[in-house]
């Protein structure tokens, strides 16, 4: 009867455990060496925020096409400060910026939008050799699932990587399934999802890596977690019932 229920407990932790390769990252980095950047940038969107600041040679000169609030300016302040100082794009994709009026950002990058804004301050005589810097302050992406702390997180990086959004929600815990994240994006009114492996260095090829604002990141149970949560297959369970039944018929057959 010992020897019964010591093969039993064995069996069951080892059904219980993850294996090294159900837990380690990049378990093949070096044959990705060097991967190029696939990356492309997001368009601007209605409903985003974007901080704009411009400079001239002559600070006074280009206070007028900074926000203010408060007497404060624009540079300074946390996130949700700077959003009380930033411009809404409206669902015509459009920005109301001072002197210049109406502004379309329709199918335009942050980078092209300064780039646009600083030929309209330029051409227009209003600013000689402006600086135009222009920055996503809503930007978020959502983690949940098997992470240490799931919920949604802004960043106001340009761009962050998978592993950095995972770092934002505490890492992964144990019970992770790494081999299949599910990332959820919307593109152009249509969702699409991506599933992604963390144990080969070949996600770093995806263009799913890199994360894009609103972008929902989904990490499900590996299946030891699965199985001790009795969703299916619940090795414990049976074994727990089995070496009751067994210590009964032997109690009765002594």
């Amino acid at each position: 009867m010992k020897y019964i229920l010591l093969g039993l407990v064995t069996l069951f932790l080892l059904n219980s455990c993850a294996t090294k390769k159900e837990i380690l990252y990049f378990q093949d980095s070096e044959q990705y060496n060097n991967t190029p950047i696939s990356y492309i940038r997001p368009s601007i969107q209605p409903n985003d925020i974007l901080k704009i600041t411009v400079g001239a040679l002559v600070e006074d000169l280009a206070r007028p096409y900074n926000i203010t609030t408060g007497g404060s300016s624009q540079g300074g302040g946390n996130v949700d400060m700077m959003k009380l100082q930033g411009y809404l794009v409206t669902e015509n994709h459009t920005i109301n910026f001072p002197q210049l009026g109406v502004i379309s950002t329709k199918n335009k990058t942050t980078q092209q939008f300064e780039q646009e804004l600083t030929r309209m301050l330029e051409d227009g005589g209003h600013l000689k050799n402006p600086t135009v810097s222009v920055r996503l302050l809503n930007a978020k992406v959502t983690v949940l699932g098997e992470v240490s702390g799931p919920g949604t997180y802004d960043f106001t990086e340009g761009s962050i990587t998978l592993l950095q959004a995972i770092g934002l929600a505490g890492d992964l815990t144990i019970n992770g399934k790494r081999e299949d994240i599910l990332l959820v994006r919307e593109s152009e009114g249509v969702y699409k999802t991506a599933h992604l492996d963390l144990t080969s260095a070949q996600v770093l090829t995806s263009p799913y890596f890199l994360i894009k604002p609103n972008d929902v990141i989904m990490v499900n149970p590996n299946g030891p977690k699965i199985k001790s949560s009795g969703f299916v297959g619940n090795v414990g369970t049976f074994i727990s019932v089995f070496s009751i039944v067994l210590s009964t018929v032997l109690l009765i057959t002594r």
